[in-house]
C-alpha cells in the first residue's frame, strides 16, 4: 500500500460497547454467491471498525476469515469464520460464510443461529444462482437482510440492473437507500438519498471520504429513487401515509425508523452499493447494520419443547432466564482441542460450570469459554443471552445439539442437513495410515454433518459421501496436510437412491426348525410411494395382541435395515411408507431375532412386486461464458442429459440456467476450460432426484 495503514487508523471512531446491553448487538452473517466478494466485503467491515490493521486480499491468499490452507490456496471461503468487531458503540459478531454450494451447510448453520444478515450481490451478475439459494435459507430461517451491490467499479457493472434483478428474481421489495456516484471506471463514490448528499472517497483507504451536495448531473437520478423511497416508507404507517399525502417532509429519523421495523418485519429489503476491493461504500454499510438489522431484542422469542412435558415453552432473550443454547458448529483446534461454537438464546453460562445436553441426556463440564476472531482465541469469563462464543472441553455435543441447564431442559429446533451426493472409495496407503484414517474420519465427520463415511458390506471398500467434488477433495487433502493420513483415493461416483412407482403387498415369513429351539416370524407387509422428497415412513397398523410390541419393534428395526440397500442396484431406498398390516408368532419359538429378518424379508418381496426405479440426482448448474462459445458449450450440454433453463445476456456474457445429472458433471471444469480458453465458469447445486433412464441402470448395474 502507499498509504501507511498504521497512521490512518487513528481516524477510525472510537470502539467501545455494553456487553450486557442487548439493544446494541447485532448477529449478522455474510452470504452470497461465490466471488460476489463476502470476504472481501468481511475484511472491510473489520478493517474500518478497527478490528484489523492491515487489509488482506482473498487472491492473494492473506484475508484474516479464510485462514485455512486450503481457503487460501484456492481464494474460497470452506468454512464459516466468526468474529467480533465493535462501530459506534454496537458489538457485531460477524460470521463469513461460504458461497460454494458444496459447503451450503456452512450457511445453513450460521443462518440458524443468526439475526440478521448482509447479502452482497455482484454489481455486474446481480443475483445469481447461489444468491438464489442462500436467501431462500435466510428466508426459511426468517432472517431479515440488507442487501450490499458490490464491484460497482467492474466493467459491465449496472446498479439499476442489480436491484431489478432482486425484485424480479427473489420476489422482494427492494428498495435502494443509496446509489452509486459513476459506475464502472468512473464509480467515486455513493448518493446518499435518505439524507440527499454525496459521499466521496479520495484516498485509497476510504479513510477519509467526504460529504458534498449532490452535483447536478446527478440530482434527477437521486429525487427519482429518493421519490420510490419515500413512496414505500408512507405505506408503513400512517401518519407517514398522511405526511406524504399533503407533501409535507418526512424527515431522515422517519425514515430510518420506518425502514428499522419493516427490515426487522420482513416487509422491505434496504440495498446499498459500493466497491470492497477499492474500500468505498463500506462505512455507510456499517451503519446499515446498526440501523436496519435486528438485535436480539428484536427478534420473535425463542419456542422450544420441554422433553418431560412435551408441551412448548418460550424463552426470552435475557440473561434472568434459564440457560438455553444451541450449538451450531464443532472444529477440533490444533492448541484448544474440541471447540462447539454456540449461540446463547436465554441466561448465561460461566467457565467450570456445567450444563446438559438435552438431545444426549449428558452433563457436560464448561472448562473454557472464548470468543473467536477465525481461529485466533480470546478467553472470556462468561457468555450472557443474545451472544455468540465458543466452549472448549464438551465431549459429546454435536452440531444441533441443545444446551441448556439439567433441571430446565428445552429441545431447540435442530439444523437442517442436506444431502450428500457423491461419493468415493478411499483406502489408506500403509498400516501406519489404516490406524489413524478411522479416527481422522471421525473428527471430519464431527465437524461437517455433511461428510459421513461407511464400509461397504459387499465390497469391503471404505467410502466417503460429500455434497460435491470439491468437498470431496478438500477432505481428502485435509487427511494428508493436518491429520498425515496418507490414501488412495477413487474416482468419486455418484450417490443414486431408489423408489418404489406403485403399491404392493407381501408376506415376510421366517421360520428355521432345530434340534432345540427354532425361529418364527411371520409379518405382512404393505409399500406405498410416497411424494418425492418426502422421506420414509414407517406405519404400525397391525391389531392388537397379532404380535407383541417387542418384535413389533424388531420388525421396524428389520425393515429400516433394508431400507439402507435396495433391490434394483443396492441404493438407498428413499420416499416410500411401509405398513406393518399384519403378523402371527409363535409362544416358543418367536424371537426379535426372527421378526426382524421377517421384516427385511417382506421388505424386500414387496419391494420388488412395487415396480421399483431408480433414482439419480439431478443439480442446477449456472454457466457463465462469453458470447462466442455459447453454441458450442450448448451442444455439449445439450449431449450431457442437459436441460436448458434458459439465457441471460450481460453484455458480452452469457449466463446459461440449465438442469443436468449429476453425473454428467464429472470433470466438467476442465471440459470448460478447454472449449473456452478458460474464461468459461459454473456453479453447481441440487436441485432434485429424479428418475434415471434405462441405460444408466444398465451401465451402473455391474458396478453395484
Amino acid at each position: 500500500m502507499l498509504i501507511n495503514q498504521l497512521k490512518l487508523i487513528e481516524h477510525l471512531p472510537i470502539l467501545g460497547g455494553n456487553k450486557n446491553n442487548m439493544k446494541e448487538i447485532r448477529n449478522i452473517g455474510v452470504i452470497a454467491h461465490i466471488d460476489a466478494g463476502k470476504t472481501t466485503t468481511t475484511e472491510r467491515l473489520l478493517f474500518f471498525t478497527g478490528k484489523i490493521y492491515r487489509l488482506g486480499e482473498v487472491d492473494s491468499g492473506t484475508t484474516q476469515m479464510d485462514y485455512m490452507v486450503q481457503e487460501r490456496e484456492r481464494g474460497i471461503t470452506i468454512t464459516a469464520a466468526v468474529t467480533t468487531c465493535f462501530w459506534k458503540d454496537y458489538k457485531i459478531n460477524i460470521i463469513d460464510t461460504p458461497g460454494h454450494v458444496d459447503f451450503t451447510i456452512e450457511v445453513e448453520r450460521s443462518l440458524r443461529v443468526l439475526d440478521g444478515a448482509v447479502m452482497v450481490l455482484c454489481g455486474v451478475a446481480g443475483v445469481q444462482t447461489q444468491s438464489e439459494t442462500v436467501w431462500r435459507q435466510a428466508d426459511r430461517h426468517n432472517i431479515p437482510l440488507i442487501v450490499y451491490v458490490n464491484k460497482m467499479d467492474r466493467t459491465g457493472a449496472n446498479f439499476d440492473k442489480a436491484l431489478n434483478s432482486l425484485k424480479e428474481k427473489l420476489g422482494i421489495t427492494a428498495v435502494a437507500i443509496n446509489i452509486p456516484l459513476g459506475e464502472e471506471e468512473d464509480f467515486r463514490g455513493i448518493i446518499d438519498i435518505i439524507n440527499m448528499k454525496s459521499i466521496v472517497y479520495e484516498d485509497d483507504l476510504g479513510l477519509s471520504p467526504r460529504e458534498e451536495a449532490i452535483q447536478d448531473e446527478h440530482l434527477d437520478r437521486a429525487l427519482f429513487y429518493r421519490e420510490k423511497l419515500l413512496e414505500k416508507v408512507a405505506e408503513l404507517k400512517e401518519e407517514l401515509t398522511l405526511k406524504y399525502l399533503e407533501g409535507k417532509e418526512i424527515t431522515p429519523e422517519e425514515i430510518n425508523q420506518a425502514l428499522r421495523e419493516a427490515t426487522i418485519s420482513y416487509e422491505i429489503v434496504p440495498v446499498l452499493c459500493g466497491t470492497s476491493f477499492k474500500n468505498k461504500g463500506v462505512q455507510p454499510l456499517l451503519d446499515a447494520i446498526i440501523n436496519y438489522l435486528p438485535s436480539p431484542l428484536d427478534v420473535p422469542t425463542i419456542k422450544a419443547i420441554n422433553p418431560f412435558t412435551q408441551k412448548t415453552e418460550e424463552r426470552r432473550a435475557d440473561i434472568n432466564e434459564p440457560f438455553s443454547a444451541l450449538a451450531f458448529k464443532v472444529v477440533s483446534d490444533t492448541y484448544v482441542g474440541r471447540l462447539t461454537f454456540i449461540r446463547v438464546y436465554s441466561g448465561s453460562v460461566k467457565a467450570g460450570s456445567y450444563i446438559y445436553n438435552v438431545n444426549k441426556k449428558e452433563k457436560e463440564r464448561v472448562s473454557r469459554l472464548l470468543k473467536m476472531h477465525a481461529n485466533r482465541r480470546e478467553e472470556v469469563p462468561e457468555i450472557e443471552a443474545g451472544d455468540l462464543g465458543a466452549v472448549a472441553g464438551l465431549r459429546v455435543t454435536s452440531t444441533g445439539d441443545s444446551l441448556t441447564e439439567e433441571l430446565n431442559p428445552i429441545l431447540l429446533e435442530n439444523i437442517h442437513v442436506p444431502v450428500a451426493v457423491v461419493s468415493q472409495a478411499i483406502e489408506p496407503k500403509s498400516r501406519v495410515d489404516q490406524d489413524i484414517l478411522a479416527l481422522s474420519l471421525n473428527k471430519l465427520s464431527d465437524e461437517d454433518p455433511t461428510f459421513n463415511y461407511k464400509v461397504d458390506p459387499d465390497t469391503g471398500q471404505l467410502v466417503i459421501f460429500g455434497m460435491g467434488e470439491l468437498h470431496l477433495e478438500i477432505i481428502t487433502d485435509r487427511l494428508k496436510r493436518e491429520f498425515g493420513v496418507g490414501v488412495n483415493v477413487g474416482n468419486p461416483q455418484v450417490s443414486y437412491r431408489e423408489t418404489v412407482t406403485t403399491s404392493s403387498e407381501a408376506q415376510g415369513k421366517y421360520i428355521k426348525q432345530t434340534g432345540g429351539k427354532g425361529q418364527y416370524g411371520d409379518v405382512t407387509l404393505r409399500l406405498e410411494p410416497l411424494e418425492r422428497g418426502k422421506g420414509n415412513e414407517i406405519v404400525n397398523a397391525i391389531r392388537e395382541g397379532a404380535v407383541p410390541r417387542e418384535f413389533v419393534a424388531a420388525v421396524e428395526e428389520g425393515i429400516r435395515q433394508s431400507l439402507e440397500m435396495g433391490t434394483v442396484a443396492g441404493y438407498p431406498v428413499v420416499d416410500v411408507k411401509v405398513i406393518i398390516e399384519d403378523g402371527s408368532y409363535h409362544l416358543v419359538d418367536s424371537s426379535a431375532i426372527a421378526f426382524r429378518i421377517a421384516g427385511s424379508i417382506g421388505f424386500k418381496e414387496a419391494m420388488r412386486k412395487a415396480s421399483p426405479i431408480l433414482l439419480e440426482p439431478i443439480m442446477f448448474m449456472e454457466v457463465i461464458i462469453p458470447e462466442e462459445y455459447l453454441g458450442n458449450v450448448l451442444s455439449h450440454l445439450v449431449s450431457s442429459r442437459a436441460e436448458v433453463q434458459g439465457i441471460e445476456i450481460h453484455g458480452i456474457t452469457r449466463i446459461v440456467s440449465l438442469k443436468i445429472p449429476l453425473n454428467e458433471t464429472f470433470n466438467y471444469a476442465t471440459i470448460l476450460r478447454s472449449m473456452t480458453q478458460g474464461r468459461g465458469v459454473f456453479n453447481l447445486e441440487f436441485a432434485q432426484y429424479k428418475e434415471a433412464p434405462s441405460y444408466v441402470l444398465s451401465k451402473i448395474s455391474g458396478l453395484v
